[in-house]
């Protein structure tokens, strides 16, 4: 069985994806990591996540900086939003993705493109939303218990210019996949939308 979860950031797809494979005993891929991580390599390698020759080159990271914390920042963040866009970095990630999802037994996928590009074979598919106001002030709250003094504002800003992006790339666009189920998050707690989650994944397995 493979669930597809997709949605923009922030909107407690990864927190939902998470719940989901726990509780149907699932192995769990968080996509955008691989692009925090080429993201994050580009940095490292001073390059501009805004050239295609540089963000691929970062494709070839080491494992090892999947597990750096670095990579749950705002502005990692938005690299990984940035080089994202070029059709080649995708190319360079779809086989690693890809044969996560078809591993014997299947597994759990969130992302942007699980249902329309990496899985859309998947069994189930929910495309996970919130507002753009809430997804910011849980930003905002996550920094903030990290120590991180970021202003509201700002984050609400960046999260609203990924978006534009991430919608209006040429390349497996944010979109919700055919099929998909839409999860809207905005009013729900934490355990309240993993249950909700579940519930919504149960209804669509015992569906004829």
């Amino acid at each position: 069985m493979i669930i597809a979860v997709d949605g923009p950031t922030a909107s407690g797809k990864g927190t939902i994806a998470k719940a989901l494979a726990a509780h149907f005993g699932l192995p769990h891929l968080d996509t955008g990591l691989l692009y925090r991580a080429v993201g994050r390599q580009v940095e490292l390698n001073g390059g501009d996540p805004d050239k295609a020759e540089d963000a691929l080159a970062a494709c070839d990271f080491a494992d090892a900086l999947l597990d750096d914390e670095t990579l749950r920042s705002e502005a990692v963040g938005g690299f990984a939003s940035r080089v994202s866009v070029h059709p080649a970095v995708r190319r360079a990630l779809f086989d690693r993705q890809r044969a996560f999802a078809l591993q014997p037994g299947g597994a759990v996928l969130d992302g942007r493109d699980i249902g329309t590009v990496i899985a859309p074979e998947a069994q189930v598919k929910l495309f996970v939303t919130a507002s753009t106001a809430e997804r910011a002030r849980r930003r905002w709250l996550e920094m903030k218990g990290r120590g991180l003094d970021t202003a509201l504002a700002a984050i609400e800003q960046d999260i609203a210019a990924r978006d534009e992006r991430d919608m209006n790339r040429v390349d497996a666009p944010l979109i919700a996949a055919n099929g998909a189920l839409l999860f809207d998050t905005t009013t729900l707690g934490r355990n309240e939308a993993i249950a909700a989650a579940i519930e919504i994944v149960h209804r669509t397995l015992d569906r004829p």
